[in-house]
């Protein structure tokens, strides 16, 4: 499944169903086929994926201190972080919320 968000105020972000099923929980959703994230709700739900964010980066980041003070070589992340996943959708919510668009889902 791919998810598509879309809003009039910017470009179509695109996600695979895992990260988009990731998403949608860190919002406090339930993974659907179809959905709505109304200008009202923006402010909180950016809010909350950049909670999630910096939540992953901390504990990356300990990861990384533990490894060194066991004397290991630096991590290296596999994949992309949860930050840049994130991105796009929250650059796509902050134009929606200063056009005062709401912000679609579909898959």
């Amino acid at each position: 499944m791919i998810y598509k968000f879309k809003s009039k105020a910017g470009a179509d972000v695109i996600m695979m169903g895992p990260q988009g099923d990731q998403v949608l929980a860190l919002l406090g959703r339930e993974p659907a086929s179809q959905g709505l994230l109304a200008v009202a709700t923006l402010t909180q739900a950016m809010a909350s994926l950049e909670r999630a964010a910096a939540d992953d980066d901390a504990a990356f980041a300990l990861q990384q201190a533990e490894a060194a003070a066991a004397g290991q070589p630096p991590l290296r992340r596999e994949g992309i972080s949860l930050r840049q996943r994130v991105w796009p959708l929250l650059e796509l919510m902050r134009h929606s919320l200063q056009a005062g668009q709401d912000v679609f889902w579909g898959v």
